[in-house]
């Protein structure tokens, strides 16, 4: 499409600046600048289960959305960051049906965990990709890298990590099972992510 630019998801982080946020952190496709949107704790967890393939156990409000589109007949195309005001994004969910297209406007972060339940391309206006975009440098790219691996940022997050991970180890496989399942029955699903990846290890 003229004057957009595709996006792909490269991950979320947690916002120290703002309690109870997160940091989305979109890259351009072919490039590489990147686009970093706050979002809420349920947006967030909302595009990290999707993305991880995690199943709740009661569907979520963007699963709902991606049911009643399927029982109508709607399919979305693909999903467009349009537009930044006073430092508010905007976007539209592009969807079409056998009879009409439609356009729904939508929160950037809904529009994205929508996106990923659809397997819908996203773009990002090349105005706003100009405004807001930032350019990182190799340097930052191994920063970055290095602060996914420990996962997260800082001396602090570090240490919780490799505390979770061997915690993890001390249980039987059986147990760590029958975690995950409780996990996911309480919603806990950053705990489920956790608990996935240490069962994968072992399989």
């Amino acid at each position: 499409m003229d004057n957009t630019i595709e996006l792909e998801i490269l991950g979320l982080s947690s916002n120290s600046a703002q309690s109870g946020s997160f940091t989305l952190i979109l890259g351009e496709s072919e490039g590489k600048r990147k686009l970093p949107i706050v979002i809420g704790m349920f947006e967030a967890q909302a595009i990290a289960i999707e993305i991880e393939k995690i199943i709740p156990n009661r569907p979520m409000t963007h699963d709902l959305f991606k049911s009643f589109a399927s029982n109508f007949q709607f399919s979305v195309d693909h999903i467009l960051i349009s537009d930044m005001r006073e430092g508010v994004f905007y976007a539209k969910i592009m969807c079409h049906s056998s009879f009409k297209k439609v356009e729904i406007d939508a929160r950037p972060s809904d529009a994205i965990a929508i996106a990923v339940r659809f397997d819908a391309p996203i773009f990002c206006a090349s105005s706003v990709m100009t405004e807001a975009a930032i350019e990182f440098t190799e340097e930052d790219e191994k920063r970055e890298q290095e602060a996914s691996a420990s996962g997260g940022t800082g001396k602090g997050a570090k240490e919780k990590s490799k505390s979770q991970e061997a915690s993890l180890k001390d249980f039987s496989l059986d147990k760590l099972n029958q975690m995950l399942e409780k996990a996911i029955s309480n919603e806990d699903y950053e705990k489920a992510a956790r608990l996935r990846d240490e069962i994968n290890r072992r399989n």
